[in-house]
């Protein structure tokens, strides 16, 4: 039986491979333009669910808020510890708290929940979209991001793994660290409605950087390719094939 997937025992590989690359920091400034009316407001009570090693508590924090970083994996928030450290960041500015997201019963005590590139790796997303409904206060909003599925299906056919695709780009022996239940944002966004959230934004996130033919251009044109995907990411159809989705809600 599929289980969640926590990440115990590889920060130090999770933070290398996501945060040390160009994807990971263009993942990270596309959200923060994402929710720049919220990080540039007055304070908030943040929760960030599955934030890992703690890059988008320590955004929030910085910016004034009031943070809890909440992650399964005793490492990684082991990692986020000393990431605040180093951005001389207190733990009164941020509370850690070792928490799985369905263990978490006080989210409606938080003006803005944070859940970014989580749903991937649990064994019934669709069931947490549920929770979030029933935890959240009126008038929370709660940040979501999820892997694509419908984006990889296209980077992989980009590529020629025809026989990936077709086993439901699923294989015996899982990189770790490629997510486990990717999401069509049309499923997703179906679900949501149908729970009662109110979607005030959506946009695809990296909706060029995964496809480019010659990945050199990744690093050696990143302002350039930043300023492209400002400009499509809000757009059809370019936002459908973002490799990560996007979608700002309210309750």
């Amino acid at each position: 039986m599929q289980n969640d997937r926590f990440f115990t025992d590889i920060a130090a590989k999770f933070d290398k491979n996501i945060y040390g690359t160009t994807k990971g920091r263009l993942r990270h400034q596309l959200l923060l333009d994402a929710l720049s009316s919220f990080l540039s407001g007055s304070p908030l009570k943040v929760i960030d669910i599955g934030g890992g090693s703690g890059v988008m508590s320590a955004a929030f924090a910085s910016a004034g808020h009031n943070v809890v970083l909440a992650d399964a994996a005793d490492d990684i928030l082991r990692q986020a510890e000393q990431n605040f450290a180093n951005a001389g960041l207190s733990s009164e500015s941020i509370e850690i708290r070792q928490l799985p997201l369905m263990q978490i019963n006080d989210i409606n005590a938080f003006d803005l929940i944070v859940c970014h590139a989580v749903l991937e790796w649990l064994q019934d997303p669709l069931a947490a979209l549920a929770y979030f409904y029933q935890q959240m206060r009126e008038g929370s909003h709660l940040s979501l991001s999820f892997f694509n599925r419908d984006a990889a299906i296209m980077a992989n056919a980009v590529y020629g793994n025809f026989d990936y695709i077709k086993k439901g780009m699923k294989v015996r022996n899982q990189v770790r660290l490629n997510p486990q239940q990717p999401l069509s944002p049309v499923q997703v966004l179906d679900k949501l409605e149908q729970l009662g959230f109110t979607v005030v934004d959506q946009r695809g996130i990296r909706c060029f950087h995964d496809y480019l033919r010659e990945p050199s251009k990744q690093s050696e044109n990143y302002t350039e390719l930043l300023e492209l995907e400002r400009s499509y990411n809000q757009q059809a159809p370019f936002c459908w094939l973002g490799r990560y989705f996007h979608v700002l809600l309210k309750r």
